[in-house]
Order: structure tokens, then C-alpha cells, then sequence
């Protein structure tokens, strides 16, 4: 029967992450989450809660299993959206992700109709490049 070490280390795996880097997200050592894994410790609550947070996993089925499908929390397209921003706001250190908030800060000091120059400009972009691809 797969234990909540074993749920763990799915949604690790889930993230492509490594321990080092799963764990420097919940603020703890590798170690912990390897002995976590290999069922040698069991996790905190606090960890749990901490891992449900972070990587917006279901705790329910952390906790007790369940279909695959039921691993993470379902978050509505702005959830989703509104997640995503705020790890790229944390990001200091990825080019693009700079890039897109120096993009965004510039595009809000635009007038109004600066912005529906680029809107335009990005709509007859994207067309062009589906037309390419169909």
C-alpha cells in the first residue's frame, strides 16, 4: 500500500525536482526529505501543510491517497495564472522572467492608446504566426 512517503516523493517527481531543490523550497535539507521518502521519518504536519502550499497539492490526498488525478488542487484559470506570476516575481535570476516584468512595467506606463497599438500589433503577430504553422 503506497504510504504518504510514497505520495511525497510523486509529487517531487511530479515537479521534476530534485531533493536539494524540493527541499530548499520547504525550507529544509535534503536529508530530511530523503529520510522522509525512504520512510526512515515520517513528514511533519508542518511539512505537509508546507509542501500542500507550495506546490498546491491536495492534502487530502497526501494524507490518503487516492487517484493520480487527485494529487493537486484544481485552480480555476486565474488561480492558475495568479500562481504562476507570483513565482515569477519571486524569480530574480532567470533573464526572461525579468524580461517579462520589465515588459509589463513598461507596457503599463503607456497611454491608452500606445496600448491598443500594441495589442494590435501582437494580435496581427499571433495571427501571422498560426497562419505559419497551420
Amino acid at each position: 500500500m503506497e504510504s504518504v512517503s510514497d505520495r511525497i516523493k510523486k509529487i517531487r517527481d511530479s515537479k521534476n525536482l530534485s531533493q536539494d531543490s524540493f527541499a530548499s523550497t520547504l525550507g529544509l535539507q535534503r536529508n530530511s526529505i530523503s529520510l522522509i521518502e525512504n520512510g526512515k521519518r515520517n513528514a511533519s504536519e508542518r511539512t505537509i501543510d508546507d509542501i500542500c502550499r507550495e506546490f498546491n497539492a491536495n492534502k487530502d490526498w497526501l494524507l490518503n491517497g487516492g487517484p493520480e488525478e487527485s494529487m493537486f488542487v484544481k485552480l480555476s484559470h486565474d488561480e492558475e495564472v495568479a500562481m504562476y506570476t507570483q513565482d515569477l516575481l519571486m524569480d530574480t535570476d532567470d533573464i526572461i522572467a525579468t524580461s517579462i516584468k520589465n515588459f509589463i512595467v513598461i507596457y503599463e506606463k503607456l497611454d491608452d492608446a500606445s496600448k491598443q497599438v500594441l495589442q494590435s500589433t501582437m494580435k496581427d503577430f499571433l495571427s501571422k504566426m498560426q497562419k505559419e504553422q497551420a
